[in-house]
């Protein structure tokens, strides 16, 4: 009935697919692994890509079909890619907010869930207050020292 200890794994903080996920190779490959990843996410929650095209549809409203979620994710299929309305819908149907972190992630950035944007704030404050307190410090020993 003891719990493990080492078995605790923190809370993801950050947004978007591992680096496995995304693999290596041409921006355009890349789009289209974290689209697949997604679309098999979603039918593993039990979403189809005839579910999700449909909802797509009424997201955008315009059409949007199953053989075109097939060429989004397609890596051979370098005529078409993923316009940005439909990425923004592609994580509102699917759910899948880790391609979200994609597009920050090719910049060195990333993406939080706002829960956490406060305790990194409040963190950097102590942080900045720890700074202000030695120096304050330091100018008060030279004060000191003149005496």
């Amino acid at each position: 009935m003891t719990k493990d200890l080492f078995d605790w794994q923190p809370p993801q903080v950050a947004v978007g697919y591992s680096a496995d996920v995304i693999g290596r190779g041409t921006l355009d490959g890349k789009i289209a692994r974290i689209i697949a990843q997604a679309l098999r996410d979603a039918r593993d929650e039990g979403l189809t890509r005839a579910e999700v095209a449909r909802g797509l549809r009424e997201y955008l409203g315009r059409p949007v079909t199953e053989a075109t979620l097939n060429k989004w994710s397609s890596q051979g299929s370098e005529d078409h890619r993923i316009p940005l309305d439909a990425f923004i819908g592609l994580v509102k149907v699917t759910g899948a907010q880790e391609l979200l972190g994609f597009v920050p992630g090719e910049f060195g950035l990333t993406v939080i869930e706002a829960e956490y944007a406060q305790m990194i704030e409040e963190r950097l404050l102590d942080d900045h207050i720890e700074e202000m307190q030695a120096r304050r410090q330091v100018l008060a020993a030279k004060r000191k020292t003149r005496r």
